[in-house]
């Protein structure tokens, strides 16, 4: 039985980092399902606004982030292509361990200080927001806001130190730190939601965590790494403003752009149609974006892998891993979008108390729809950006642009059905067939200009 279990997850392309990190999504989506019943237990239809709104504003980060935890693997897995431990010594080029180092100060100092900058932003933002818009909800919101703040801000400090561990080709590793990171979030959300913490469950639950996360990286061989890396700096510097910003603005305006895309619908439900109806489409958007979180696993773990092929040239393996990635990926996707609202369906339809805290069908199917969609816009633009370009920008603020006015106008004048309406039209019909142009004119491009 265990032998046909495994090849039945080695035909769909399962390696030890993609089977840490899905098991870490899966743990994730099964807080995130599970929290349903301890959220429709334990807060009311207001706090389940409040709840999911305050991700949707947390979301600001991404303003400060600007995709430069991604672009930090990819330069680091560039240039560590060249180079390989040797016991807790790193051998290859001084020129290469020099860059490689200097991205490791990059990383600690600018993310460091953003990170502070962040805290006070969110803080000011949240209190200006659920003080205008609270409608005498009577709800105790201020304190899990600020603890919120305070956990945030430290993610931002350590998501890239981690994004660049990764680089280094210690993926499994990550995978394993993120595990025991998830774990212990769902476990202790769960113990203070039971407790009857409230708002304060998910606020104090993320800081322990983030704690964790911490406490795990002065574990001896990551701790001595990084001091070994950390020390190597030397003369070669890969220089931030003429060879990351070049790439970076352009993902910036493409995260920016995605923070219009997909966390402007809380809030504006949260303004113009009350709390309750943000809470249902916050528990609505927290399971598909579990499902597809837990699916992009196929294609992230292998940022590194991608970057190294492209880094020697061998674009033949590359297309060959990606197609063969994107095809399993998609299937898993599919299954649990299929598996979720069936669900939903039956609950629906024996009037089971828990289905009202999502939203009616017809507005869920076309959310299930668009995050099928979603997952083949987001595995191309992973594909491109592995070539440390980004062709996406145009497409990105575009899309941003019509979203965000689709949002706040549907949104206020024709509440949810048609905010989800104007959404599944834009990512269907103009979003899909743009990017699918994008990625094939693209990789041709850069492929046979680089044969020749």
């Amino acid at each position: 039985m265990l032998l046909i279990i495994r090849d039945f997850f080695r035909k769909i392309g399962v390696d030890k980092a993609i089977a840490f990190t899905v098991l870490a999504r899966i743990i994730q989506a099964f807080g995130g399902i599970v929290s349903i019943v301890f959220i429709a237990k334990f807060l009311s239809g207001n706090e389940q606004g409040y709840y999911y709104t305050f991700s949707s504003i947390l979301a600001i980060q991404i303003f400060f982030e600007l995709g430069l935890s991604g672009i930090i693997t990819q330069y680091t897995a560039h240039e560590f292509a060249h180079l390989k431990w040797v016991d807790n010594d790193l051998d290859g080029q001084d020129y290469h361990k020099s860059r490689v180092s200097s991205l490791l100060r990059f990383c600690v100092k600018w993310f460091g200080i953003i990170s502070i900058i962040l805290f006070f932003i969110l803080m000011i933002a949240g209190f200006v927001f659920f003080s205008k818009y609270n409608a005498n909800d009577h709800v105790s919101w201020q304190n899990p806001w600020i603890i919120l703040c305070i956990s945030t801000s430290l993610n931002l400090f350590i998501d890239p130190i981690l994004a660049f561990i990764e680089g280094l080709g210690e993926v499994k590793d990550m995978a394993q730190l993120r595990l025991v990171q998830k774990t212990a979030n769902v476990i202790l959300l769960f113990l203070f939601f039971a407790l009857g913490f409230k708002l304060y469950s998910a606020a104090l639950a993320s800081l322990i965590a983030i704690g964790i996360n911490f406490i795990q990286l002065l574990f001896a061989k990551r701790r001595i790494r990084l001091t070994t890396i950390w020390r190597l700096h030397g003369e070669s510097t890969i220089n931030y403003v003429k060879e990351i910003f070049p790439y970076q603005w352009r993902i910036a305006l493409s995260w920016i752009s995605g923070y219009f895309i997909f966390q402007l619908f809380n809030p504006v439900l949260f303004a113009y149609s009350g709390a309750v109806i943000a809470g249902q489409m916050g528990m609505s958007l927290q399971i598909l974006n579990g499902i597809s979180g837990l699916s992009m696993s196929w294609i992230t773990t292998k940022v590194p892998l991608f970057s190294s092929f492209i880094a020697h040239g061998n674009y033949n393996e590359l297309n060959k891993v990606f197609k063969k990635t994107l095809k399993n990926l998609l299937g898993v996707n599919f299954a649990m979008i299929l598996f979720f609202y069936a669900l939903y369906i039956v609950l629906f339809i024996d009037k089971v108390s828990y289905a009202n805290r999502f939203l009616s069908p017809v507005p869920l199917a076309l959310l299930c729809c668009v995050t099928i969609v979603n997952q083949l816009v987001f595995s191309w633009a992973t594909y491109l950006r592995c070539h440390k370009q980004e062709p996406f920008l145009i497409n990105s603020i575009v899309i941003g642009i019509l979203c965000a006015l689709s949002t706040m106008l549907l949104g206020r004048y024709f509440g949810i059905f048609g905010l989800v309406t104007g959404y599944a039209f834009i990512t269907i019909i103009i979003s899909l067939p743009w990017a699918y142009l994008i990625f094939k004119t693209k990789k041709a491009e850069w492929h046979n200009a680089n044969n020749y």
